[in-house]
């Protein structure tokens, strides 16, 4: 297990905001987990930022919340929020990864992450 400092920040945060709209929801961490269909013990180390978790265990555990996945992606700082007016910041790669019919969405999703986090290297590397 990693040492304290050798924890993602965007994964402690990420933790932080499920806790917070669990305890918001008022749901026990038992609750949340039965609603979502992931462990009691799992739910706990992801809400304290130990583990990131799969497309699929966020997108149970944004609808068992009522929120949506791509909310908690961008809260946790792996994805760029989306505009509030629903215009689109893509790159023409972007849009290319996100029109290809060969990959499933979870695939998309994971290839735009991983390009943004590329590019944001690259801008502070600059």
């Amino acid at each position: 297990m990693p040492s304290r400092g050798d924890w993602d920040p965007r994964l402690r945060q990420l933790g932080e905001y499920i806790r917070m709209r669990r305890r918001m929801a008022q749901l026990s961490l038992r609750g949340l987990s039965e609603l979502a269909q992931v462990s009691n013990a799992y739910l706990s180390q992801l809400e304290r930022g130990l583990h990131q978790p799969s497309l699929r265990v966020l997108h149970a555990i944004a609808d068992a919340l009522n929120v949506s996945a791509e909310a908690l992606i961008a809260h946790a700082g792996m994805a760029e929020p989306v505009p509030a007016d629903g215009s689109s910041t893509r790159t023409d790669t972007e849009e290319a990864i996100g029109s290809d019919p060969e990959l499933t969405p979870e695939e998309r999703d994971v290839l735009i992450r991983l390009y943004r986090s590329f590019k944001q290297q690259h801008r502070s590397i600059a």
